[in-house]
């Protein structure tokens, strides 16, 4: 491909950029030709609503909404709706990146989407998010689909959520179409194994990490940044293979043991104290970024976007990396990570669990037929060690980090695919 010079980091925290200077990196090794660069680089689709709901007190409040189709060459597009009061378009392009290169990197036949609503559910009623998921399920009405563009849960969102989508989505077809959406409560054709599956695929990735830098995990030790549903699965998985989680964290501080925390103690815990790990007696509290630079083998970082940066990422002593959560690396913190000598797992592989499963319940509900929970796990984990592998040969092959090696596996995939379908 000719020289295509990228676009400056004007703001290190801004997810979009991050993600497109890995994207021009690896374009760049494999030589990809303009047009396809082009194709690539640009959201397929961007759709921005406005949502007036009327509250429990009888205001009307106008939400913003968007759903950003970032590639359908693969297949339907697929991924989550965000419910944070941080949503914003080039946040939800990013992602939806993310979740094409994603797919890729697991052989999964989809394209990536990603959506999102700028609220804050915690200070909204039950029924207050229902009216909102409803009216935003009949906002995408033509852009959801079981063929077209299927969401899942994402931050703020899930199972219930996913319910009010598919029974929204229903009503304008006039019949029950389950698989419209992923995530779902079981009885409505939910898959097994779903709700863990992301944290799974970080302890999968991490395992077979440890592996390469030939790390015993009965040896090991383990810091979980954020403690919500990918960080706690993660954890609570290492933990029952061996690794020693010392720290653990979410918005109310950090917490570390150096005999190891009980992680199922912690989250039955967060469970019953709204959420929170406020107050847990089983580990000393600590601010909040020391949990970064703690002495352990393996950190994970599972909570939002650009929390290891510039400004924080000598202070890290890990020697693996594994990241939960998406984009939690800014892309000027990769230059040290690298030199630092530290392997990533990087987020389009390491989580990529989701939507492996995710993927399996699609496929339940266009069968009408349930995989049992020891199926679901035997082939998500397969799929997860296989693109661990692939990314890790790739990494080899080319002298580049695993993140830049995940992102030309994805960039190749998704390339060659489009040069057999062709453009206009």
């Amino acid at each position: 491909m000719g020289y295509i010079e990228p676009a400056p980091l004007k703001d290190e925290k801004n997810p979009f950029e991050a993600m497109m200077s890995r994207f021009h990196i690896a374009s760049q090794i494999l030589g990809i030709d303009d047009e396809v660069y082009n194709v690539l680089k640009s959201p397929a689709k961007q759709v921005i609503v406005s949502l007036p709901i009327t509250m429990d007190d009888g205001s009307i409040r106008v939400f913003d909404g968007y759903r950003v189709i970032h590639s359908n060459i693969l297949g339907p597009s697929k991924g989550g709706i965000r419910f944070d009061p941080g949503v914003n378009i080039d946040e939800v392009k990013a992602l939806a990146a993310w979740m094409t290169w994603k797919c890729a990197v697991v052989d999964i036949p989809y394209g990536g989407a990603k959506g999102g609503i700028q609220c804050n559910p915690r200070e909204m009623s039950s029924g207050e998010i229902e009216r909102l998921m409803r009216a935003y399920t009949l906002s995408m009405v033509e852009i959801f689909g079981p063929d077209r563009d299927i969401p899942a849960p994402d931050m703020g969102t899930g199972p219930r959520e996913m319910a009010w989508l598919m029974d929204e989505y229903s009503r304008t077809q006039g019949m029950t179409i389950n698989s419209v959406v992923t995530g779902k409560p079981l009885v409505l054709g939910g898959s097994l194994g779903r709700t863990e599956a992301t944290g799974r695929g970080v302890m999968v990735s991490a395992l077979a990490a440890m592996e390469k830098l030939k790390i015993n995990p009965y040896k090991a030790t383990c810091a979980v940044q954020g403690f919500g549903n990918v960080g706690s699965f993660a954890a609570l998985l290492l933990a029952e293979r061996g690794v020693k989680v010392v720290a653990i964290s979410d918005l109310s501080g950090a917490y570390h043991n150096a005999n190891g925390i009980d992680i199922q103690a912690a989250i039955d815990y967060r469970n019953g104290n709204n959420g929170t790990l406020t107050g847990f007696p089983g580990a000393e509290m600590i601010a909040g970024d020391e949990i970064l630079g703690l002495e352990v083998d393996v950190l994970v970082p599972a909570a939002t976007e650009d929390v290891i940066t510039s400004q924080n990422v000598e202070s890290i002593k890990a020697k693996l990396i594994v990241e939960g959560a998406n984009g939690p690396t800014s892309a000027k913190a990769d230059n040290v990570i690298n030199d630092k000598g530290i392997m990533v797992a990087p987020d389009i592989l390491a989580n990529a669990g989701g939507v492996t499963v995710s993927y399996f319940e699609w496929v339940q509900n266009r069968l009408g037929y349930k995989w049992t929970g020891e199926r679901v796990n035997r082939r998500s984990d397969r799929i997860m060690k296989d693109a661990f592998d692939n990314v890790y040969n790739t990494s080899k092959e080319y002298n580049v980090s695993m993140r830049i090696a995940a992102y030309i596996v994805a960039i190749d995939k998704v390339a060659k695919t489009y040069k057999y379908r062709g453009g206009y």
